[in-house]
């Protein structure tokens, strides 16, 4: 018997800084962001989650999210590891890789952000996502 596993990552929550991005010679492109996720209660501090995304997608959140946007993502969960080059010794640090890339704050909330897409204005039905 083969069980399959499975790594699915949904969360909504706020962008905690505006998106560090990086082009590659390659022509690829990554944006890191942080993402604070509120818990049931209000008492509860949010859960912060480090956030990679690539591509069209990192393009989408380099021209669209800021500090305090309003996101929904997928993706899956990843360790990234490496050796701290001053101390030698080994580091990790848990990652969500998105595949899904979901802007969901109000219209104002976006135009605030920068809200055309590809320098036009779009309505909400006309973005690619």
């Amino acid at each position: 018997m083969t069980v399959m596993g499975v790594n699915s990552v949904t969360l909504v929550g706020r962008a905690g800084r505006d998106p560090e991005v990086r082009y590659f010679e390659s022509g690829s492109m990554v944006a890191n962001l942080t993402m604070a996720v509120n818990r049931r209660s209000r008492d509860d501090e949010p859960d912060w989650f480090n956030l990679e995304i690539w591509g069209k997608q990192a393009q989408v959140a380099a021209d669209y999210v800021k500090k305090g946007s309003l996101l929904g993502i997928i993706g899956s969960f990843k360790l990234d590891r490496w050796t701290d080059r001053s101390s030698g010794e080994e580091r990790s640090k848990p990652v969500v890789r998105v595949d899904r890339l979901e802007l969901l704050g109000s219209k104002r909330d976006n135009q605030d952000a920068g809200g055309t897409f590809g320098g036009a204005q779009m309505s909400d039905e006309e973005i690619p996502f």
